[in-house]
């Protein structure tokens, strides 16, 4: 579980590798990645967009952005969170993935918010591959 905060603003990532949608003899691996967004600040606060990078095993950078998360822009009071699901294919048996969230205040300040860091790790790779 990885974990960060910034500005009250909580993010918590569970990776978790899908050994059913992956394909190792085709250079095919997948991971399904759980995150929740917890509010412990005492403002309101929306999430208006995200932005991701993904560093595959070789290096190789893809950068994602867009509106929301999961197609929502969830709204938290302070207290709440919300949680989604969602996944990441690579050709490499590792990567890493990072970014931010843009979040905006119920004062309409725009600020990003960290997610952390996290290991994207497939578990047979020695057995499957050697």
């Amino acid at each position: 579980m990885y974990r960060a905060t910034t500005r009250g603003i909580r993010v918590t990532v569970e990776p978790l590798f899908l050994d059913d949608r992956s394909s190792p003899e085709d250079s095919r691996f997948f991971w399904a990645y759980t995150v929740e967004i917890e509010n412990t600040g005492a403002r309101t606060v929306q999430l208006r967009s995200r932005y991701w990078r993904i560093t595959d095993g070789e290096g190789r950078l893809q950068e994602v952005r867009g509106a929301g998360v999961v197609g929502e822009e969830p709204v938290l009071a302070a207290g709440e969170s919300f949680t989604y699901t969602s996944g990441c294919p690579l050709t490499t048996p590792s990567g890493i993935m990072s970014g931010w969230y843009q979040m905006e205040g119920d004062d309409g300040e725009l600020f990003n918010v960290e997610i952390p860091a996290f290991s994207l790790d497939c578990p047979f790779t020695r057995r499957q591959l050697n």
